[in-house]
């Protein structure tokens, strides 16, 4: 890269949610790659420990941690441990999140309160705690702080029967730039991803059925992105060379949203 910038994450503690599977495994894998000590927090700590063992493995350094999202001793627990075992966490990732399919009409008021609870609360609690301790433990002016949210393209296209889950992700952005302006003389930087539809185990069933068949076919490129697509953006969200970058919010979709 120019500017003698690179993607080098050596020495970043890096504290990924939803790391059991689907993107959060992801996330770590390239994280670990890339140089980070990896925490690996979730609620299936068995999918955590065999992920963990996987990338110790391949000369990483990873810690799996049982977190709720949505509670917040929990979530300070987490950040305990990792402390712990690695020092100072100074890059979260917050992409725990689920998806309850349904109409306004139908959703059932459990399911809106639980799309809530994980894909908001949960994002302000993890994003909290994280910039806490930076501001706490990292000298404001290294500007070394670095939270990444996890949103998506549903936050501001729409698609049948999410209502709910686009809502939890349009506020996700609001919140991660009320963050990234609360936050931005303090060295934490905050910035939101907005991915396309991904094959993930979260949404494995819409495609096999009518609604998703006739979103794929609705695409420009009639595919879905590759698990791998977000790698490149994470890390550079991560690293030193988007020092100078906050508050963003950036589409990755391959064209899906062009279909609207």
């Amino acid at each position: 890269m120019s500017g003698g910038y690179s993607f080098d994450l050596a020495g970043r503690v890096a504290l990924v949610t939803g790391a059991s599977s689907g993107l959060g495994a992801q996330f770590a894998r390239a994280l670990s790659r890339s140089g980070a000590k990896v925490v690996l927090a979730a609620r299936r700590t068995d999918m955590l420990k065999a992920l963990a063992a996987e990338i110790e493995a391949a000369g990483g350094h990873a810690l799996p941690v049982a977190m709720d999202a949505t509670d917040e001793a929990s979530t300070i627990a987490a950040y305990d441990a990792a402390e712990a075992a690695f020092g100072p966490v100074d890059t979260v990732i917050a992409n725990a999140g689920v998806s309850r399919a349904g109409s306004a009409l139908g959703l059932a008021i459990e399911d809106f309160d639980a799309t809530l609870a994980i894909n908001l609360r949960g994002v302000f609690l993890t994003a909290r705690e994280g910039a806490r301790r930076m501001v706490a433990k990292l000298p404001a002016a290294e500007e070394r702080g670095r939270v990444v949210l996890i949103s998506s393209i549903t936050a501001h296209e729409l698609w049948n029967s999410m209502s709910a889950y686009a809502a939890s992700k349009a506020a996700v952005i609001q919140l991660g730039r009320a963050m990234a302006r609360e936050w931005a003389t303090k060295g934490v930087n905050v910035n939101m991803v907005c991915p396309g539809y991904i094959f993930t185990d979260i949404n494995e069933e819409l495609w096999t059925v009518d609604r998703g068949k006739a979103m794929l076919a609705a695409f420009p490129r009639r595919r879905l992105c590759d698990l791998d697509v977000l790698d490149p953006t994470i890390l550079y969200f991560c690293s030193d060379a988007s020092r100078q970058v906050t508050g963003s919010v950036i589409d990755i979709d391959d064209g899906q949203s062009l279909a609207q």
